[in-house]
């Protein structure tokens, strides 16, 4: 019984050894064979094909415009498959290697794009999730990624689109801040609050969800009983948002910040 167990084993390892190895297509490719072959993968949306062909480019042919061009596109193919870790990667690591290139300012944009579309639930639905739950993280480094695109390459043709989404950003972040600070008034952590509400007044001085942020600063100023403070609020208030719903007090005998205690 062992003679014929270990017979068959020999028998399964001579046939093995027998089948033809797994053969490799692009072989003898040249760098311009691959690299239109990836083209062709990625523009056809087989990004996981398309990634390979660009990493064997890469490797073979580590010089030259084709493997600058691949790491580029690796980006790309990467940012298309979902993959938002990966294509942030590729793209600083193209920055990195490439500060110089006349298509460096698209790598900025990708990256911004990446970090946008990968915190939607951020900046388009929160899905019913508290947002205080949320990590900003991506849209801070989207904002910071078109802010570097803005300010290196104003001139170039990303530029319009990344100042469009860099407002957008600016209030998002204003309005998790916001809301964090609508939290701690609820838990009457107030100086929680004030201190969250300054930061978002500090940080995003334009955004619009900042006209909440002083009404939450004036409110947690008034409960703490810092009367100056709280006056001080009010005055700027009054200046950049002459006409918000916040400061009609409808008649009523209350101060106005006051009357929108059911906020919270």
């Amino acid at each position: 019984m062992r003679l014929s167990l270990a017979l068959f084993l020999a028998l399964c390892v001579s046939a093995c050894s027998l089948l033809p190895e797994q053969i490799d297509e692009t072989k003898n490719w040249s760098a311009g064979k691959i690299y239109s072959e990836a083209k062709t993968e990625l523009g056809d949306g087989n990004y996981e094909k398309a990634i390979k062909l660009y990493e064997k480019l890469e490797a073979r042919f580590p010089y030259g415009s084709y493997a600058q061009q691949a790491q580029l596109e690796i980006a790309y193919a990467y940012y298309k498959d979902k993959d938002i870790a990966s294509a942030v990667a590729a793209t600083e690591r193209f920055i990195k290697l490439h500060p110089n290139h006349p298509s460096v300012d698209y790598a900025y944009y990708l990256k911004g794009l990446a970090n946008f579309n990968g915190d939607l639930g951020l900046l388009g639905s929160y899905s019913g999730q508290d947002m205080t739950e949320r990590d900003p993280k991506a849209a801070r480094e989207a904002f910071d990624a078109f802010k570097d695109l803005v300010t290196r390459y104003p001139d170039s043709k990303y530029t319009p689109d990344s100042i469009e989404r860099m407002n957008y950003l600016v209030n998002a972040l204003a309005s998790h801040e916001v809301h964090v600070a609508r939290y701690y008034m609820k838990r009457t952590a107030y100086v929680a609050a004030a201190n969250r509400a300054q930061f978002a007044l500090k940080s995003y001085p334009q955004a619009p969800a900042n006209e909440e942020g002083l009404l939450i600063l004036v409110q947690a100023y008034d409960k703490l009983g810092m009367t100056d403070l709280r006056n001080d609020a009010e005055r700027v208030m009054k200046i950049n948002f002459p006409k918000s719903k916040y400061l009609s007090g409808g008649g009523s005998d209350k101060p106005w910040w006051q009357i929108w205690n059911w906020n919270f």
